[in-house]
């Protein structure tokens, strides 16, 4: 079973958000992790670069895939996680601590309502399996 923080919005392309005022931590699902397998390289945006809700923002390359990652909310990105571009197995290890992505300045609350709460998430990875 995936681990699944609660208070957290989710997206359905396993995508997780965590939100501090107008201020988004992205990063990927322990699910997506898992998935992945051993995530070897990272793609991330640079900092000031403005993305609209679930454009691609970068690329994860495991040993078995590449895969995807969007937005899950509109806005400018203010942070990238360094420490996940060098060591891409922190993604892997602590997908929701050490392991986050970005951190964007949220431009439209409201776009909260189009992402999946913890219940939600969990249900949905309950008819995937």
């Amino acid at each position: 079973m995936s681990m699944i923080i609660e208070g957290l919005y989710y997206s359905e392309e396993h995508e997780w958000v965590k939100v501090e005022g107008n201020m988004a931590t992205i990063g990927i699902t322990d699910y997506a992790q898992d998935a992945l397998g051993d995530i070897v390289f990272v793609e991330l945006p640079n900092i000031d670069d403005e993305f609209t809700q679930m454009d691609e923002i970068g690329v994860l390359e495991s040993v078995k895939t590449v895969s995807n990652i969007y937005v899950p909310v509109s806005g400018r990105i203010v942070e990238v996680n360094e420490a996940a571009i060098e060591d891409p197995a922190l993604i892997n290890s602590s997908p929701f601590d050490e392991g986050w992505l970005v951190k964007m300045e949220m431009y439209e609350k409201s776009e909260l309502d189009d992402l999946n709460s913890s219940e939600e998430y969990e249900e949905m990875l309950g008819e995937e399996e």
